[in-house]
């Protein structure tokens, strides 16, 4: 590098001096115009660019955020469906207790146990799948058995409990189909209307 370069770049700090700039275009008297049109529609298509940029960006992390919570809600659901049998046999441990010893110390330890754990799934949103004399849904309910002769269009018997969390199936229902029974106080209704 030569005394007059370094001169050149030490005083300028790199910069070029507008008579060169417009020089470096090769911009005739007439042609300024055409100069700026050109650049107003570089500058546009920049912007453009940019714009569809960070419009890709938003797409991308709102879809991101969105497969993140689905993923949350699988781990979760996979995490109360592993629970499931243990609160099945908390449920029938419970229902097995002679009544002479449900006033016992342990008893009532069990059953606070028992309760935590239908407060767990409450709290994380999982109900029930409807039971007996419910619709027979086949999304919500596996029939095992069926009643002889009948429509099969209810829910006669539950055999396990089935669990929903918000439109997610955790566990169908295991049960028996048959024909719709009818309540007592519906028996006793329609004899009167006869």
């Amino acid at each position: 590098m030569g005394k007059d370069e370094r001169d050149y770049d030490e005083t300028m700090n790199g910069e070029v001096p507008e008579e060169e700039a417009v020089e470096a275009f090769d911009v005739e008297e007439g042609d300024e115009q055409d100069v700026i049109e050109k650049l107003i529609a570089q500058r546009d298509e920049y912007l453009d660019q940019l714009q569809r940029s960070r419009a890709e960006f938003i797409n991308f992390r709102k879809r991101t955020e969105s497969e993140r919570m689905k993923l949350g809600e699988v781990i979760t659901a996979n995490a109360l469906a592993q629970f499931l049998p243990v609160i099945d046999d908390f449920d029938r441990a419970m229902t097995a207790i002679p009544d002479e010893e449900r006033e016992g110390g342990w008893v009532s330890g069990i059953t606070m146990i028992q309760k935590k754990l239908h407060g767990i799934l409450e709290r994380a949103g999982v109900s029930e799948v409807p039971g007996v004399n419910a619709p027979f849904n086949p999304a919500h309910h596996e029939a095992v058995s069926s009643d002889p002769g009948s429509t099969g269009e209810a829910v006669v018997e539950v055999y396990q409990k089935g669990y929903t969390m918000g439109d997610t199936l955790l566990r169908p229902a295991m049960v028996k189909t048959g024909d719709r029974v009818e309540d007592a106080t519906e028996t006793e209704s329609a004899k009167h209307e006869a």
